[in-house]
């Protein structure tokens, strides 16, 4: 009880956190987007560009490879690709902007031998394609965020606690954002679609608090606030746990799914300080003022 001793002393100060972190993302966001007229760092599926995966038979040195390659292109990146179980490199995966004549015949000035059909894949996706495919892929961002509203306010019909869930919502998106621009990830559709899971998990824990502090009354406010802190931080770090152990154990194999664990890593971490600091403490001032 003494947590939450201390959390009735001084939750409005401790809304102050979440909202701080909220402004310093939307202003992040903003001088990115200034910088980069876009809110993301788009990877080749989202841009259109040429994937080469070389599959080797001994390892090679990364640093020499994008040394090679920097002298013929300006837009390319590299990573390689390590066993499950060996952590040996089995693969190397080159993505560039150029078309795929170009790039194929920049890594294989570097390799010395021709890529064919058995040592390789080659993936090449228009531009006009990717930015169809992006453009979809963020109205079904908006439509999943706007229909999560409206169930949410057919739930509770009241305004400050619909608006506390959707707020939450609102800040575990952008401040994930703003992290994964910061830590300069280039986001794939599969990354995309990650923060369409974020909104779920944050919903979840968000619709539970609320339901427990105004529908519950066989409790006093501080016992349900207990009860819903205990569930709901068991739900989140049950759920972050997993993913950052799948996180790790995806290093060098699949970049697609390591960048969704990335990201929903990030984002159930900053659930918690959303859901609890902010969400939690919206709640507890309106219930108060409507007791008073």
């Amino acid at each position: 009880m003494s947590i939450i001793n201390t959390y009735n002393k001084h939750y409005k100060l401790l809304l102050l956190i979440p909202l701080i972190l909220l402004v310093i993302s939307l202003g992040y966001i903003y001088t990115f987007y200034q910088e980069n007229n876009d809110f993301i760092r788009k990877d080749v599926s989202l841009t259109g560009g040429t994937v080469i995966t070389v599959f080797l038979q001994e390892e090679i040195s990364i640093s020499s490879l994008e040394s090679s390659l920097a002298e013929k292109l300006e837009d390319f990146s590299v990573r390689e690709a390590t066993g499950l179980t060996t952590g040996r490199q089995e693969a190397v995966i080159i993505e560039s902007s150029v078309e795929s004549a170009e790039l194929r015949e920049a890594v294989e000035g570097f390799l010395g031998y021709e890529l064919t059909q058995d040592n390789s894949t080659i993936e090449f996706t228009g531009s006009s394609l990717s930015e169809a495919f992006y453009s979809q892929l963020i109205k079904a961002i908006i439509f999943a965020f706007i229909l999560m509203a409206i169930i949410v306010f057919l739930i509770f019909r009241s305004g400050i606690p619909s608006l506390a869930v959707i707020l939450s919502a609102f800040a575990d998106i952008v401040m994930t954002l703003a992290l994964t621009n910061f830590l300069g990830v280039r986001l794939s559709s599969a990354g995309i679609v990650a923060f369409l899971m974020i909104i779920g998990y944050s919903v979840d824990t968000d619709i539970m608090l609320t339901s427990r502090l105004l529908k519950q009354h066989d409790n006093t406010l501080d016992k349900r606030l207990t009860s819903s802190l205990k569930t709901g931080l068991t739900m989140t770090l049950t759920s972050l746990v997993a993913v950052l152990l799948a996180f790790f154990i995806t290093a060098g194999v699949s970049e697609i799914l390591r960048q969704i664990f990335l990201i929903l890593t990030i984002g159930l971490s900053f659930d918690i300080i959303n859901t609890w600091l902010m969400n939690a403490s919206i709640l507890k001032w309106y219930i108060d003022r409507r007791k008073k």
